[in-house]
């Protein structure tokens, strides 16, 4: 419970509201070009990509807005800040694949723009 509590603020810190404002058409052109995203998770985010055949477990299907991971530890998968820490810190670092790689190369504001990308993919 108290590292729960410990993440959460340390997310809370590390993750300022502001950075949450995200710009789904700057989150487009990262996901198709600097964060090859979709490689993986293909042009519309329906897990498709290129590289996706050989993958176990598959990659998401964006478009289905269904996540597993409570990065943030609050009991509520799939929020914001969520999609955030694993697009940062990769899903490895929550009990998931290796297989997608963790972006620490981003700044906050592309991050939040890339969920602000996956969020229009959503059906």
């Amino acid at each position: 419970m108290i590292r729960v509590l410990t993440l959460a603020l340390a997310v809370a810190w590390l993750l300022p509201a502001a950075a949450f404002a995200g710009d789904a058409a700057k989150g487009d052109a990262l996901f198709k070009g600097m964060g090859t995203c979709w490689t993986c998770h293909g042009q519309n985010g329906a897990g498709d990509g290129p590289a996706a055949a050989p993958l176990d477990p598959k990659p998401r299907n964006l478009s289905e807005g269904s996540y597993k991971f409570d990065a943030d530890g609050n009991g509520t998968p799939g929020e914001d800040t969520d999609l955030m820490l694993v697009i940062k810190n990769g899903p490895a670092e929550y009990g998931g694949s290796n297989a997608m790689p963790y972006f620490k190369h981003l700044t906050d504001e592309q991050i939040a723009d890339l969920v602000a990308y996956i969020r229009s993919l959503e059906k």
